[in-house]
């Protein structure tokens, strides 16, 4: 699915009665509680023993996702241009790929 489709389909899942301030902060701690939830699975497999479980991090970040694009839409964002965004930003700092120096050096931020 092309982001900027699912950006304008996921927002009928949000819920109808909140303000337009309600419904940011809904986003916010949803992405909050989700990312929560991606780092614990991670956790679990490196300290604790577990196996990693794929599925549920893949579902996590579908959840993450969710609350990315419609806090995105609430603040008139669309998802297309913050990832272009990332995407001339991470060039700048990383014109060859990542290196160590390169992350030292944050060319992005001169």
């Amino acid at each position: 699915m092309e982001i900027d489709k699912y950006q304008a389909l996921s927002t009928r899942f949000m819920n109808p009665d909140l303000t337009r301030k309600e419904k940011i902060l809904n986003m916010c701690l949803g992405l909050c509680g989700e990312t929560g939830e991606v780092v614990d699975v991670i956790k679990k497999h490196m300290f604790q023993g577990h196996d990693l479980d794929y599925n549920n991090v893949f579902e996590e970040l579908s959840d993450v996702m969710w609350y990315v694009s419609n806090l995105a839409s609430l603040l008139d964002f669309k998802m297309e241009d913050i990832l272009e965004y990332n995407y001339r930003k991470l060039s700048k700092r990383y014109p060859m790929g990542f290196t160590v120096n390169d992350s030292k050096l944050r060319r992005d931020k001169m």
